[in-house]
């Protein structure tokens, strides 16, 4: 793994993508590599199709993380806090990292970081059946989302949802934390900080949101509790039948960078690799 960074310098936050379909053969040797609990998880949806999404994006999951450790991916175990945010379980003095895992639709993205608690959430974009917006956002948010054009008002849902979701991943207390009890942004440029967050008022200056790059269909976002530090978003993808067992050893975890490209949000700096 690599070493931690001084504070000083830009924290990386490795953002890797892959999509869920995979061939048969490929999902059952996939599985091989999960533990007891995720097997029988799997077994227990009731979709084919959701039991095998699944399978992908955990044992995807189980790769990427034994490559940045330099641990086989079926000897990886997780723990999980009280509300149910998985982190990994301690092996000897080596420090882990912290990663947040989502998948919505065929999509999966997993975001990794050495240095501070982080939680990310990506959506496919379907059109909504209920008023999902006033069960669950502010009045703030909801007063935003009424002011878009109609035309951006379901992607403006989207980016409000995630948003949300990824804070409260990040935050690590789940249902615990009300989604009406806090603010974000629905414009398409994120606002960095929580616009309100109920309790401790100086709380919401250590957390930071980001938009993050996604295929189209989609929205995403990412939250990370970097105490103001300046952040690098780092992307990675897993294309066709690169995602495998054999292809994602040596270099794929870490990959060269590509051009620097300014991040939307703010003033730090993504790459594609």
């Amino acid at each position: 793994m690599e070493e931690c960074a001084p504070a000083s310098l830009p924290a990386v936050i490795d953002l890797w993508t892959w999509w869920l379909e995979r061939p048969t053969s490929e999902v059952a040797r996939l599985a091989t590599l999960l533990s007891h609990d995720e097997t029988a998880r799997a077994l227990r949806f009731v979709l084919a199709r959701d039991a095998r999404r699944y399978i992908v994006a955990r044992a995807s999951l189980r790769i990427v993380l034994g490559n940045r450790l330099g641990v086989p991916p079926d000897e990886l175990t997780f723990d999980y806090n009280e509300f149910g945010k998985p982190h990994l379980a301690p092996r000897d003095s080596t420090p882990t990292p912290h990663f947040n895992l989502s998948h919505s639709g065929s999509l999966a993205m997993l975001a990794i970081c050495d240095r501070f608690p982080l939680g990310i959430d990506v959506e496919e974009t379907k059109p909504l059946k209920e008023d999902i917006a006033g069960y669950f956002f502010s009045c703030r948010e909801r007063a935003s989302l009424k002011r878009l054009p109609q035309s951006d008002h379901l992607n403006g849902f989207y980016r409000c949802w995630t948003r949300k979701e990824a804070f409260v991943k990040a935050h690590g207390s789940g249902l615990a934390i009300a989604l009406d009890s806090f603010d974000v942004s629905v414009g398409p440029r994120a606002a960095l900080n929580l616009g309100r967050l109920n309790g401790d008022a100086s709380e919401r200056s250590h957390w930071r949101l980001y938009n993050i790059r996604v295929p189209a269909g989609f929205q995403g976002a990412l939250s990370a509790l970097s105490d103001g530090a300046p952040v690098r978003l780092r992307y990675h993808a897993w294309q066709g039948e690169d995602l495998s067992l054999g292809n994602i050893k040596g270099s794929a975890a870490h990959p060269g960078c590509s051009d620097h490209l300014p991040h939307r949000n703010d003033d730090s700096q993504s790459v594609w690799a």
